[in-house]
């Protein structure tokens, strides 16, 4: 008989992630290279934009904790915006209901997505956005269940979990049975502004 389990419940860490889905983790530099090179250069309007959006977070971040839906109003729906996922080819789905069987056939996982950028079905850029004061790390078994579950895909999947302050990018080679992950950039620097990079490496990404 099938069990159906909601993928929070079912995988709750890395170590049930690689077990029930049959992933390990690269071990070499380049399988995820795309955060780190041919990076495309901002214009000096959306770096401003960027650190505006910078500001509103830490605005509202001094007031305590920030939830998910604040989250992406002041920061995912404008980033996305700003680097063209809102217009033609892609398509935005603030909701996507995932369904995939794991192991032996038995066992049915099931979940939303956040927020998923689709071009011609192809899965661009995944967005968990969890409330301040949660861990990225904490949501990459939940995020990369939701990747896996892009089952008809054979390319590789890109993914992004932010809190807010926190983003982490996550690689999956559905062909390899393996992922990787970025640095964790954060808005928590005393200078600068990593939200550059951010969208610096997400517009790589879809390019």
């Amino acid at each position: 008989m099938t069990q159906t389990f909601g993928i929070t419940k079912a995988i709750t860490n890395l170590t049930e992630a690689h077990t029930r889905l049959n992933l390990s983790r690269a071990a070499e530099p380049s399988f995820f290279a795309e955060w780190q090179t041919n990076l495309p250069p901002l214009t000096a309007i959306e770096q401003g934009t960027l650190d505006r959006l910078k500001a509103h977070y830490q605005y509202y971040q001094a007031d305590g904790a920030i939830t998910e839906s604040t989250v992406d109003i002041i920061l995912v729906s404008p980033l996305l915006d700003l680097l063209g996922l809102c217009d033609p080819p892609y398509k935005i789905q603030g909701e996507k209901f995932v369904r995939f069987e794991i192991e032996d056939g038995d066992t049915l996982l099931e979940g939303l997505i956040d927020v998923l950028v689709i071009q011609d079905n192809f899965w661009l850029v995944l967005l968990e956005s969890k409330r301040y004061g949660f861990s990225v790390m904490q949501a990459l078994p939940q995020t990369l269940s939701y990747m896996v579950g892009n089952g008809a895909q054979q390319a590789a999947t890109f993914g992004l979990i932010t809190t807010g302050e926190d983003y982490l990018f996550v690689k999956l080679d559905p062909q390899r049975q393996q992922y990787d992950v970025s640095d964790k950039f954060t808005l928590s620097t005393r200078q600068g502004n990593q939200l550059y990079t951010v969208a610096a490496v997400l517009r790589r990404l879809i390019q």
